[in-house]
This record gives structure tokens, sequence and C-alpha cells, in this order.
């Protein structure tokens, strides 16, 4: 693993997982993106992960006019790294997905390593009165279905996007597997270290919670990459601070976000975005960890700059 003197955050702002339902401090419209990706990177977060909702109903998009509505305003706001989704959301095709990165040319933008069971219909029966009618059906469909990310579709992306705007990735890791197919695109050498490699926990379909987990993705990934790698952990739900906590002080970097948990605390809702990020931030603090600025993210990720993006 590449030593980071410093623990770059980054911030998941609206995801494709939660519904409206389930927290009334999910941001939806653009403004409320643009609000809490501001407040993240106030907060300490040096990156923002983003997806788009419509404004509507909620329901995951996307529409590059949105995103290259909040995009904008964002970066007059903070000088944040703006990491673009191409995993979308559920039932979308992979033109779909890859319409915001197209359009915005960003320094960084997501890439799920595998194809998967990426399920969340298990979350349905806690609920009973919806806002919005797509919300049931879209958890529920997550049964029958998988995300789609074959070897196909996943060297597209890096090309197309990659290669093409000089774009680098978050490469996120659900499982060992994934880990190994990153390593097969990084021996055909169609990617350049370092690489960012998300490490997710606790998602229905990947890998689990537990510590062990964690430490056999960790151990998998020095065997297959050593020193050409950035390590970060995203840990879902419940388990969101824990394994921050636990994978930064072995030297990774850390994701939280309203994407990965909609809480702060044990049954307390987070009020906004800002709060997990300042909660992992004086966390990490108290633990004698100093935290990356934007510009010493973009300096350990080797971005091209945010002067190089199409907004």
């Amino acid at each position: 693993m590449k030593k980071s003197p410093k623990v770059v955050i980054t911030c998941a702002v609206t995801g494709s997982i939660h519904t409206p339902t389930m927290s009334p401090y999910l941001p939806i419209t653009p403004s409320e993106i643009v609000d809490a990706a501001v407040g993240a990177a106030e907060a300490g977060a040096s990156v923002i992960h983003l997806h788009a909702r419509d404004p509507e109903t909620g329901k995951p998009t996307p529409d590059p006019k949105l995103f290259m509505d909040f995009l904008p305003r964002i970066k007059q706001q903070t000088n944040a790294v703006m990491n673009i989704s191409t995993g979308g959301g559920l039932k979308m095709t992979l033109d779909e997905r890859l319409e915001a990165a197209h359009a915005a040319k960003p320094e960084l933008c997501s890439l799920n390593m595998g194809s998967m069971n990426f399920a969340l219909h298990h979350i349905a029966p806690k609920y009973t009165d919806w806002k919005h009618d797509w919300e049931k059906g879209y958890l529920e469909d997550t049964k029958k279905g998988i995300v789609s990310n074959t070897f196909e579709q996943i060297e597209r992306i890096i090309v197309e996007v990659g290669q093409a705007y000089g774009t680098k990735f978050e490469f996120e890791c659900y499982d060992v597997s994934h880990l190994y197919t990153l390593a097969h695109f990084l021996d055909r050498k169609l990617l350049k270290p370092p690489l960012f490699v998300q490490t997710i926990f606790g998602l229905l379909g990947g890998i689990g919670a537990d510590p062990e987990d964690m430490m056999h993705m960790r151990r998998t990934a020095e065997r297959l990459f050593g020193d050409d790698y950035l390590w970060s952990i995203l840990a879902a739900g419940k388990h969101q601070m824990n394994l921050c906590t636990m994978g930064a002080i072995m030297g990774g970097n850390v994701r939280v976000g309203l994407e990965d948990s909609l809480y702060v605390g044990k049954g307390a809702l987070a009020k906004s975005n800002a709060e997990q990020v300042a909660k992992i931030k004086r966390i990490l603090g108290e633990l004698s960890l100093e935290i990356a600025t934007p510009e010493e993210a973009r300096q350990l990720l080797d971005l091209k700059g945010g002067n190089e993006v199409g907004f």
C-alpha cells in the first residue's frame, strides 16, 4: 500500500440506494445536492462522490443536465475533488451510466469492478408508508436482478472515460474477486498506478463487514498491488464509523456520506452529510491522524486538476 501521510475523506452525498421515505435529510434536488456537497467539503471532505436524482420524485437518474446543473455550482464554492458515479442506478444501461462522465470529464469517477447481486430487497419490509410509488418496487426488484459490470463494460469505461479524458478512478471493490479483476486490467497496462481502491463492506451480495473481512481484503490488495495503490474503506449502515476508524488506523483512507449510511449514531438519523464528515474527522483527529486537503488529495491520487474538467 502506498503510504499516505494524511487521510483522504470522501463523502458520497446522495447515491442511488436509499429512497426519500427512509430519511427527510437525503439530498434530492440539485440545490440540495450543492448544499450537501459544499457542507461536506467545509466539514473536511476532500473528495465528493456524486449521483443525480429526479427533483420531483427523488428517483436516481443519469440525466447529464442535472449533473451539469449542480457540478459548476459546487465547483464555484469549494475546491473539493468531484467524483462522478459510473454505476448510476439500478436498471440503467451503460450508455446512460456514462452520460454524466462524458459531459463533465471529471478528475475522478467511480468504477465498480464486477457484476454482482446488489441486494436491497430486504430493506423494503421496514417501511409501510412510501412517499413515492417507485420506491418499494425499486428495492424489491433487486431480489431478481444483478448489477452488470462485465469485463467488456469495465474496459469500455476505462477507455472511454479514463483514457479519453485523463480521468482517474475510485475502484469500487465489493468482494475479493473484484480485486483480482482490477489486477487483470493493471496487468494488461490499461491502468496506471496509483490505484485508488475503495473496499466496500456490509452490502448484501458483497463481502461482509466483520473486521476479518476487512483484513482479508487488505491482505489480498497488498499481495496484488504492493505500493501501487491507495486503500480506502467504505462500510454500509451501522458498520460505517467502526470500520472506517479501524482502516484509517491501519493506513487507509475513508468514505462516509448518506449514500452509504443514513445514520450518525445508533438510532440517530444524520441530519446532513457534513455531520458524518465532522464525526469521522473528529475521531481521526483524536487518534492523531491528519486530514488531507483537496490539493493534497489530488497529489496523492495523481489527478489532472480541477481546471481540466468539463464544467
